[in-house]
């Protein structure tokens, strides 16, 4: 039987995920895992030599594992729509939270977490960071946005709930994220430590309502946010926060609490990532994300970490051996990926619905107007930066002409111009250089339809997507786009 020492260094790596670069698996990497690493987080660099590739490096990772005695967690980021990792080079072939939400088909909506839940398990992924169960009561919010389901909290509960029973029907779990919500806060945890100045009743019913509803159809795990709360505490951020993870057990959580990645500012900034382990599991997190691309000495040196709050008596080793077995009770209903059926993301049935989910989408966003004629119209992209959670993804339509805000303006041919943008509401950059754009025809914004007037007729598809772009290539070539 082991001494407390040495269960403690072994659970100190179950509970933690980390990730690496690249496609095939480190040789330190395995040896990680061998020890007994307690799994993988998948990014674009792992996922961007296909599918066939993905399930390779599962493999690889599951059987390292297996050396050790150990099953891995293999997680990934797949919301649909503007945050994928598997589409990373093409773009989501789904429709993401807002336009499900706005087309309002729960069908459609159970359909999507099923396909997204199909297509990871059959790559050999059991544990997906998804869905956002946050409301975005806050237009401004540069981090949530259209990856919510809905500003307004009884209709993101209905989509939250219907993705994760969708998901969860094809064996891999859902993280539903970012508890207590992210919805109402105007800075990006990844670079700052937003603070939700909300009350204990308005975060009942408002922030909370999702997250009830995803643990009453039976979501597998939450994740944290890294956001103050004063109402909840007001000195730490949730993810280091006793009262606010109590609170996600007092809805009904009983599997995993994950963090959100501990690399972001909103954790770390100004403790470091192996002392914000150490406050999170004491605080009641089980499994410990670390972030993209670290090296092994990061996960040895927060393990160590963790084994020193063991044995100072910051941490207990009680409280560590609960977070392992919550882990292995998630694992414990796990798919396995070589049983996965693979039809539903491949249905001609569900590709249709989703490009009318996408028509939708775009009538209620309720400003299409009367588009001019477009014959010979050329696609102009006012190019900015997506936040980290969505990374460098394609999106819209395939530009003609890409200019950046305030810079000089190219010269283009006096033809009409189709002029995409994204969060135009909250970036003034961007409405100056549409403004300078005097052929402006038509709007496409692929962000969050805030309120903006540029003088145009505006399609709103809601988000990025596949469907998106099938629906308002739709439109435009109604009002005569050649291409």
């Amino acid at each position: 039987m082991p001494r407390p020492q040495e269960r403690a260094e072994t659970l100190a790596l179950r509970v933690q995920v980390s990730a690496f670069a690249g496609t095939d698996l480190p040789a330190d990497y395995a040896g990680l895992l061998r020890e007994g690493m307690g799994g993988i987080c998948l990014f674009g660099t792992n996922t961007e030599a296909g599918e066939e590739s993905v399930r390779s490096l599962t493999g690889a990772i599951r059987a390292a594992s297996a050396e050790g005695g150990w099953t891995p967690v293999i997680a990934i980021d797949e919301e649909g729509g503007d945050v994928t990792r598997l589409e990373a080079q093409t773009g989501s072939s789904v429709l993401g939270a807002a336009a499900l939400g706005a087309a309002d088909d729960l069908s459609l909506t159970e359909a999507t977490g099923r396909a997204i839940g199909s297509r990871l398990a059959r790559a050999g992924i059991n544990l997906n960071l998804a869905p956002v169960a946050d409301v975005n009561s806050n237009p401004d919010n540069p981090v949530i946005a259209t990856r919510s389901f809905s500003r307004d909290a009884d209709v993101a509960a209905e989509h939250v709930a219907a993705w994760v029973t969708g998901l969860e029907s094809t064996g891999v779990a859902a993280c539903v994220k970012h508890f207590p919500g992210h919805g109402d806060t105007g800075q990006d945890s990844h670079v700052d430590l937003p603070v939700l100045e909300a009350s204990l009743a308005t975060l009942r019913e408002r922030e909370l309502v999702p997250f009830q509803a995803a643990a009453e159809v039976g979501a597998a795990s939450v994740m944290t946010s890294h956001i103050v709360v004063p109402a909840l505490d007001p000195e730490l951020p949730g993810t280091l926060s006793a009262p606010v993870l109590e609170l996600a057990r007092e809805l009904g959580y009983a599997g995993p609490v994950v963090s959100d990645a501990l690399d972001m500012a909103g954790a770390s900034a100004t403790r470091g990532i192996p002392a914000a382990a150490v406050l999170s599991l004491a605080a009641g997190a089980d499994l410990l994300l670390l972030g993209p691309d670290k090296p092994v000495s990061l996960v040895r040196e927060t393990a160590a970490a963790i084994v020193a709050a063991v044995d100072s008596g910051e941490l207990s080793l009680e409280r560590l051996e609960d977070a392992v077995a919550r882990v292995d009770g998630l694992l414990a209903g796990m798919a396995d990926p070589a049983a996965t059926d693979a039809t539903v993301a491949t249905d001609p049935r569900f590709e249709e619905a989703s490009v009318e989910g996408a028509r939708k989408a775009l009538v209620a966003a309720g400003d299409l107007g009367s588009l001019p004629d477009l014959t010979g119209a050329l696609v102009v992209t006012v190019g900015t930066e997506a936040n980290i959670a969505v990374g460098d993804v394609p999106w819209g339509l395939a530009p003609d002409v890409v200019v950046r805000p305030d810079d000089p303006l190219p010269d283009l041919p006096d033809v009409p111009l189709i002029v995409q943008v994204r969060d135009a509401h909250r970036r003034p950059e961007v409405g100056r250089t549409v403004a300078e754009l005097r052929r402006a025809a038509v709007l496409v914004e692929w962000g969050w339809p805030g309120a903006y007037d540029a003088g145009l007729p505006r399609l709103c598809p809601q988000g990025y997507s596949l469907p998106g772009v099938a629906a308002v290539t739709d439109v435009l070539r109604q009002a005569g786009w050649q291409r």
